[in-house]
């Protein structure tokens, strides 16, 4: 059994490792997802967030962002998470299977220009990645935030953030904190009314 305050020492120091390689790798592609948001919300569109389990979380986390706020008191974003409604999500799940509950919400609100983020560790769930089909047949712009080298969802994305990582932990930590910064980032550059 190892101590605790090995476990942590050891934690902590993935996690710089990771951070340091992130930063270092993904900037600019981070920068990039900044401006198709920022450009996508100015007219209007909808930006889609989804996920499983402690993705699932984060991606109701960043939508709340969007349509409450970050930092700055100003008008609501349009952004909804496609893995907050236990009543869609059942019935999806129970008429058409667990791999069609995000795919058939984005056939159903999904249009054109419109955004879809997916989060997921491990890029391989069915779900997720028959969500970017689905997007992709709708001319929906994805983004897809992972590690594991992107799994199979990687080709199925207009456009990916892929944290140097295979630990699920890790993963979740870098995709909270790209999903803070380009939600800040928006915030900071996007033509929107402050609410005083």
């Amino acid at each position: 059994m190892r101590e605790s305050k090995k476990i942590i020492k050891e934690n902590f120091k993935e996690h710089f490792y990771t951070l340091k390689n992130t930063e270092k790798n993904l900037i600019n592609k981070i920068e990039k997802i900044v401006i198709i948001l920022k450009n996508q919300l100015e007219k209007k569109k909808l930006i889609m967030w989804c996920g499983n389990g402690g993705s699932a979380s984060d991606s109701m986390h960043l939508s709340t962002e969007l349509i409450g706020r970050y930092k700055k008191k100003r008008r609501a974003l349009r952004s909804v998470s496609l893995s907050s409604d236990q009543a869609t999500l059942t019935c999806i799940a129970n008429d058409f299977g667990y791999e069609n509950i995000f795919s058939r919400q984005i056939e159903g609100l999904g249009k054109k220009g419109d955004v879809l983020i997916c989060l997921t560790t491990s890029g391989n769930s069915k779900n997720i990645i028959n969500a970017l089909k689905c997007a992709k047949k709708k001319k929906i712009i994805s983004i897809l935030i992972s590690g594991n080298k992107g799994g199979k969802c990687k080709i199925q994305c207009n456009h990916n953030i892929i944290i140097p990582s295979k630990s699920t932990a890790r993963i979740q930590e870098m995709q909270l904190l790209i999903g803070h910064s380009i939600i800040e980032s928006i915030e900071d550059k996007i033509r929107i009314k402050n609410i005083s």
